[in-house]
């Protein structure tokens, strides 16, 4: 999978306010709204929001990854957003959350949505490469770790 093609920097987000899960979620959502790669909001934060309660997707080492399906899009969409100070996501290892990797694929595609966050997870698990994204002053940077 192309990592660049599905990061720009209208859906890389270094700046995030809210301080809950749902928040996040939100944020996130409203934010891909706004630069258009969303077409229903309340699909769409219903699709991730219904996932999350089946089970939390708060992994380990400050990472989230809050995802789901619906056909709010047309294709696979992603954002890679970060709040540093870190919010409770109900991790597995219980620690805030601070660098979230949400996706959102429509309902009749299973394939791309699974090998990105395959990917993305494998890219986080290195503790260098999560400093490094917690550090990312602009998107451009984040674009490049993923694509290095």
């Amino acid at each position: 999978m192309n990592l660049r093609k599905l990061l720009s920097k209208d859906n890389i987000f270094l700046d995030l306010k809210s301080n809950t899960k749902e928040e996040i979620i939100e944020e996130i959502i409203d934010r891909l709204v706004a630069s258009g790669k969303i077409k229903d909001r309340n699909a769409a934060l219903k699709a991730i929001l219904e996932r999350e309660r089946k089970m939390s997707t708060g992994m380990e080492n400050g990472i989230a990854l809050p995802h789901g399906k619906n056909n709010s899009v047309d294709k696979l969409i992603t954002a890679i957003a970060v709040k540093k100070e870190g919010v409770d996501f109900d991790s597995i290892d219980k620690k805030p959350a601070k660098i979230f990797v949400l996706t959102l694929s429509p309902l009749n595609r299973t394939g791309p949505h699974i090998q990105f966050l395959a990917e993305t997870s494998k890219l986080l698990r290195d503790s260098e490469t999560r400093e490094k994204v917690l550090s990312a002053k602009t998107p451009k940077e984040i674009i490049r770790l993923f694509n290095e």
